[in-house]
């Protein structure tokens, strides 16, 4: 993966027994609407154990819950809300003043950028070198070309999508010709390309968002921004935090000590261009949507932007193929094929999951 590719102690979910599964690649069209999962159950992480405070609220596109100790939760709130605020500001594409949209204005033009937007588009690029393409952060073109040219909250509210323009789909690849002068921290963009870095994004937020916890001692905390998850320290009385994961009929909890977790799902953001069905996780190789037999791919790994790279990827190859992917990586996986029972991989807690029981969202 990327600097830390490795699942170390601090990512390790308790378990008695671990089993894993491999084999070969598998693609096949999306599910229709019928085989989508029933929504989730609530969830047990955005429950607050005793001594705890849960804090939510919308930005980066999604909903981020905190759950801090009580005694600091209104302080531990007020930072991670300006934390996430500032990453909105700065990285989302949908502001036509943020510094990323500025930047995707200039292509073939050295830009200076911010330290944060440096450390993102590294981190991106880290990525991509690191899983050949299939994480790549430079597939804003592609986004547009599918109708997910505003945010999804506006695409639901219309019901569809634009209308798809005449011009076959461009593969990705594009972040192979970005021109980085580190000394200057200045970045030039091919003409032509965008940067939209995704959930990478969101999962460097939240680890960051930790990392300022610890560091004011504002912890056991929980980040959640809408599925990628970290957890520092063990809340109050207990072992580990229970975390919800989705499968395909049923969800499910697992034992989180430190770490992070991530979701990769067809299931949602889906919408309509024209007759067309459309989601938003683009293969690179098709400039397309994804065809892959995987209706989701969950993903613990000791940081929240490992887990959502390698949680994307794995549902871009296909169920046996990911597998192997996940295992060379270090990293535990939760497979739900769009079709048969679920596929584990690495040191993912089988034995450990609790089906959730209890009323729907």
């Amino acid at each position: 993966m990327d600097d830390s590719s490795q699942v170390t102690d601090e990512a390790q979910m308790t378990a008695d027994n671990r089993t894993t599964q491999t084999g070969g690649i598998i693609s096949a069209p999306a599910p229709a609407a019928s085989s989508l999962p029933p929504p989730a159950p609530v969830a047990p992480d955005e429950q607050a154990p005793d001594g705890m405070s849960r804090h939510v609220f919308a930005a980066m596109g999604t909903t981020v819950t905190l759950l801090a100790p009580a005694a600091h939760g209104p302080h531990a709130f007020e930072i991670v809300r300006a934390l996430f605020d500032e990453w909105e500001g700065a990285l989302s594409r949908f502001l036509p003043e943020s510094e990323l949209s500025r930047l995707n204005a200039r292509a073939g033009t050295a830009v200076e950028v911010s330290p944060l937007l440096w450390d993102v588009l590294t981190t991106a690029l880290e990525a991509a070198r690191a899983t050949d393409g299939r994480y790549d952060p430079t597939l804003l073109r592609q986004m547009l070309w599918i109708g997910y040219d505003r945010t999804f909250a506006d695409i639901d509210r219309a019901g569809r999508g634009t209308e798809r323009p005449p011009l076959p789909a461009r593969p990705g690849g594009d972040w192979r010709l970005i021109h980085l002068d580190q000394a200057q921290r200045r970045v030039t963009l091919p003409e032509g390309a965008g940067l939209d870095f995704g959930g990478i994004a969101k999962g460097m937020a939240v680890d960051a968002a930790l990392d300022q916890l610890r560091a004011l001692n504002l912890t056991p905390a929980l980040v959640n921004a809408g599925g990628d998850l970290a957890v520092s320290g063990q809340p109050p009385s207990q072992p580990d935090w229970p975390i919800a994961v989705p499968g395909r009929d049923r969800h499910w909890t697992i034992p989180l000590r430190n770490g992070a977790i991530a979701t990769s799902t067809i299931a949602r953001r889906n919408w309509r261009q024209g007759d067309t069905a459309r989601h938003h996780l683009i293969d690179p190789a098709t400039g397309e949507p994804a065809q892959s037999d995987i209706l989701s791919a969950t993903v613990v790994a000791p940081y929240c932007r490992q887990a959502e790279v390698g949680a994307k990827v794995a549902l871009l190859l296909g169920a046996r193929a990911s597998v192997r992917f996940l295992e060379t990586s270090g990293l535990a996986g939760l497979l739900i094929p769009t079709t048969g029972d679920y596929l584990t991989a690495g040191p993912w807690p089988r034995e450990a999951m609790n089906e959730i029981v209890g009323e729907t969202r």
